[in-house]
């Protein structure tokens, strides 16, 4: 007969950030703890009723990479490891995985423009995308697999207007991006391939 009492979260990060080649990297490393009380759980007194007496805890490490490694050559890279736990709840048992939090992800994200000549202007990028195995629910009664997917592009810059052209999901490849919490309310497959082109103007 009342309005649950809201999820509050507190987040705890310390991090190291240095430069290399001369300043054209930098690099970041983080640890950080994410603690959210007040999640909606099962009231074991009232059946069909809840409350909010669960709690959730996500740690981990992350590594972010970025710069230009050579003139025209950028790189953007990330990879995270990640604990992501039940601590409190009514009725999931303590310890459980929550559903959709891969322990491991990666990703590459690098572009290439010709500087000079001809064919200056011209660009190409290629991503590669790597997510874990993940739980499907907090029961943790099935597991979505992992996945790699991989990205591309091709572009054209002149002055001020550029032409490209994306690739997503490159090789077609069949994934799982998500679970809906339940295998009943909905499992998520990933896009097929998809191109899109484009063009831009800047004035």
């Amino acid at each position: 007969g009342s309005d649950f009492e809201p999820t509050t979260g507190s987040q705890y990060e310390l991090g190291v950030k240095t430069d290399f080649l001369d300043g054209r990297l930098s690099a970041t490393l983080a640890g950080f703890i994410l603690e959210r009380q007040n999640v909606v759980t099962a009231d074991p007194s009232n059946p069909g009723f809840s409350t909010t007496t669960g709690e959730q805890t996500s740690q981990g490490i992350e590594l972010d990479v970025a710069g230009e490694i050579l003139p025209g050559w950028d790189i953007i890279a990330s990879a995270t490891y990640l604990d992501a736990r039940v601590t409190e709840d009514n009725t999931v048992p303590e310890g459980n995985r929550l559903f959709n939090a891969a322990e491991t992800s990666a990703n590459l994200w690098t572009t290439y423009r010709i500087q000079n000549g001809d064919l200056e202007g011209l660009g190409f990028g290629l991503g590669l995308y790597y997510v874990g195995d993940r739980e499907g629910d907090l029961a943790n009664s099935f597991t979505l697999p992992s996945y790699f997917r991989t990205d591309a592009a091709l572009y054209y810059e002149q002055n001020n207007w550029q032409a490209a052209l994306n690739v997503r999901n490159l090789f077609d490849t069949t994934y799982f991006s998500g679970s809906s919490g339940s295998r009943t309310s909905g499992i998520n497959v990933g896009e097929p391939i998809s191109i899109v082109g484009s063009f831009s103007y800047t004035f």
